[in-house]
């Protein structure tokens, strides 16, 4: 199975270094590391490009031009690029356990899209951590916010791990799926163009396209580094979620299928 690792990120290029960094630790390495940048500057193109001649795998920089918050739309550009049959998505301030990608593929099983867990890091420890770009992480490791999500156990996994059908604590910092079935549901849904729920609202169309949702634990751990919160999700993405619950629709208009069009 062709794994494809996508990023998003945005001009913090100092913590996506130690994310590419985590990524070379894999155990199993995915087929190609694509970084969908909703638009960053100079600087994050410049380290990329330094990172791609030292970097055994291929690195793709999907990105787009900074009009505003544009998530759903850089995540699909990502998506339109990948050639893996398989999609782990994460956020570029998402250090990752070693065995990170192993677990996904562990995990993965078709008819399913893949939920994980991760690790908050204090401020004080994310300044350290960016400051020091060590990543060695214990249970016992001081300004680990919810330290039991540290725990890697196959055991645990497999006794706290569950399948069950909503949308509640979706985050595309740690969600894995098959190519295929994000194709059927037209990816994300670009019309999302503030922060917060445009990760609910696609995995509510696949979940209402017969794909289940599998929520892991204790495995494909990642460690988050601190930064400041987004302000409160806005009403007409709240609307659109909502929508996208109550109708049981499977495909958005404005979705994958668009950026191919934009590019042709």
């Amino acid at each position: 199975m062709k794994l494809s690792l996508i990023i998003t990120t945005y001009n913090w290029p100092e913590a996506l270094s130690l994310v590419i960094k985590s990524v070379r630790n894999q155990t199993i390495k995915p087929y190609e590391i694509i970084i969908a940048d909703d638009g960053s500057n100079s600087k994050t193109k410049d380290l990329i490009l330094e990172l791609k001649r030292s970097t055994e795998v291929d690195i793709v920089h999907a990105w787009q031009e900074d009009i505003g918050y544009r998530a759903a739309r850089s995540r699909n550009n990502g998506i339109s690029k990948a050639k893996g049959d398989y999609i782990v998505m994460i956020d570029g301030d998402m250090i990752l356990h070693k065995n990170f990608i192993e677990d996904h593929i562990f995990h993965s099983e078709p008819g399913y899209f893949v939920q994980g867990s991760r690790v908050l890091l204090s401020k004080e420890k994310s300044q350290r951590v960016l400051s020091k770009k060590k990543m060695n992480f214990s249970f016992f490791s001081r300004g680990l916010m919810n330290r039991k999500n540290q725990i890697h156990s196959k055991l645990l996994s497999k006794i706290f791990s569950k399948v069950n059908n909503n949308h509640y604590g979706t985050k595309t910092c740690n969600l894995a799926f098959y190519k295929n079935d994000c194709i059927k549901v037209n990816g994300f849904n670009n019309d999302f163009t503030d922060w917060g729920r445009e990760d609910s609202e696609f995995v509510v169309r696949l979940m209402n396209s017969g794909i289940m949702r599998k929520r892991i634990r204790f495995s494909a751990i990642q460690f988050h580094l601190w930064h400041n919160e987004y302000a409160k999700v806005s009403k007409k993405n709240i609307e659109k979620l909502e929508y996208a619950v109550k109708s049981g629709i499977k495909y958005c208009e404005n979705g994958l299928d668009m950026i191919a069009k934009n590019e042709s």
